[in-house]
């Protein structure tokens, strides 16, 4: 068997789309787009039709030897199948075929290979490649597999490793395991200040593509890695900004979600997902110029249910200068908005989606009456900054009265920060404020 060379740009891979009547049909085109992602010279995209796979070559035989012929004439260095692959099934058609094959798993990790930037990303990003690699240790077509210079499926972790002790790579995982448990009680500190802070933590999350990266660039006035391709950001990225009307939130963009998500890779990257589990608002961007959107929809709400997120969702329909939709709100209850059209790239509907956040939120924000005398001027200049001043009118002695919709906690910081007397500033009828007299009393005590 001869010895094969992985050249460092644009692998020669021919694509094969498998639809299954007993599985899910899978989108030909985003597989085109997932495999381009990869950096793969496509050659061929082979479609074939099942009624259920094949316990050997997942495909039929005769389809087999129908790809190997395309290999052997268009030189073809690797075939990537559209499904998961057994490790038996991959060796068996890696004989056949006389070229490496893998997965719709291995190419995504592939892809989350050359994306990971931060510490945590490559972290995750190794320990599912690991996982992955821990059941393919013998290969069908290895050549000199010491002379590889890597290539799609290959990256990152799975480099060198086809032929490393399985007892090693169980020691690794093991490593990597600890390594982000140290991650996830770093996240869990950070976490549980800003609750102890009240301060809501609204997360982007949505269908890779769908333009979250490019909406988190806008809101959080952020210059976060957004491209028109397929997981773009895979590291996610928290920013802390002064939403109007809202005050102070925490703004988290995540990783996209794609259909057929193996459970393995949900599981790795757990860690990053945490910001999910634990955000007060979830913001679902959806791509509304898609041809797929309903199932694209679909399998983020089928991610977000494995992994237990059950925070109050916004649906956020990107893309309307694409689709031709207007910009507007839906709502689903009276004052509890359902949907939320935009255009993130032209800036159509942004300031709805303010107006929607405020909404669904509203359990948080709070109607109060603020009485404040002509020396706290500066904290009106504040309450204005943030746009949360309903009503406001002066008294016959001069003293302001302010009619405020604002999140208590905020409310409270401003307060504390400019070393104001709360009593002359609130009526008692303000439970916040009793509370946080209480508190400072309780100190002087």
């Amino acid at each position: 068997m001869e010895n094969f060379e992985q050249r460092q740009h644009g692998e020669r891979a021919i694509l094969v789309s498998v639809s299954v009547q007993l599985l899910d049909d899978l989108d030909a085109e985003e597989f085109r787009l997932l495999a381009q992602s990869a950096g793969a010279e496509i050659l061929e995209h082979v479609s074939v039709q099942r009624q259920k796979p094949d316990p050997k070559f997942f495909i039929g035989s005769g389809k087999v030897e129908e790809i190997a012929e395309l290999v052997r004439a268009l030189d073809a260095e690797l075939v990537i199948f559209d499904h998961s692959l057994s490790p038996a099934q991959e060796r068996n058609l890696e004989k056949v075929l006389k070229c490496r094959v893998i997965d719709r798993t291995g190419l995504i990790l592939d892809i989350f290979a050359l994306r990971a930037r931060t510490h945590e990303g490559k972290l995750q990003v190794e320990l599912a490649q690991l996982k992955h690699l821990s059941t393919r240790l013998i290969r069908g077509f290895t050549g000199n597999l010491e002379q590889q210079k890597g290539g799609i499926g290959l990256r990152g972790p799975g480099e060198s490793q086809l032929e490393t002790d399985r007892r090693l790579i169980r020691v690794r995982i093991t490593q990597l395991k600890d390594k982000l448990i140290k991650v996830q009680q770093t996240r869990l500190q950070g976490r549980a200040a800003r609750q102890k802070a009240a301060i809501p933590t609204i997360s982007l999350v949505g269908y890779t593509n769908a333009g979250k990266s490019t909406l988190f660039n806008i809101l959080a006035k952020s210059d976060v890695y957004a491209a028109d391709q397929l997981f773009a950001t895979l590291d996610p990225t928290l920013r802390r900004l002064e939403w109007d009307g809202i005050g102070t939130v925490v703004l988290a963009d995540t990783v996209g979600f794609v259909r057929n998500l193996q459970h393995d890779l949900v599981e790795s990257f757990k860690a990053t997902l945490e910001e999910t589990l634990e955000a007060t608002l979830l913001l679902h961007v959806v791509d509304s110029s898609s041809p797929n959107m309903p199932e694209q929809i679909e399998a983020v709400e089928s991610v977000l249910k494995e992994i237990g997120a059950d925070a109050p969702i916004l649906h956020v329909y990107n893309k309307i200068d694409l689709s031709g939709d207007t910009a507007k709100i839906t709502y689903k209850a009276p004052e509890l908005p359902d949907r939320v059209y935009l255009s993130a790239h032209s800036g159509q509907g942004l300031d709805l989606l303010s107006q929607a956040v405020q909404q669904c939120l509203m359990g948080q924000l709070q109607q109060f009456d603020l009485v404040l005398n002509p020396a706290y001027g500066k904290l009106r200049t504040q309450l204005y900054t943030l746009n949360v001043i309903q009503s406001e009118h002066y008294d016959d002695e001069g003293d302001l009265h302010l009619s405020v919709c604002i999140a208590p906690h905020k409310l409270e910081q401003l307060i504390k920060q400019a070393h104001l007397p709360l009593d002359e500033i609130v009526g008692a009828k303000s439970f916040l404020f009793h509370r946080v007299l209480e508190e400072f009393e309780s100190k002087q005590e």
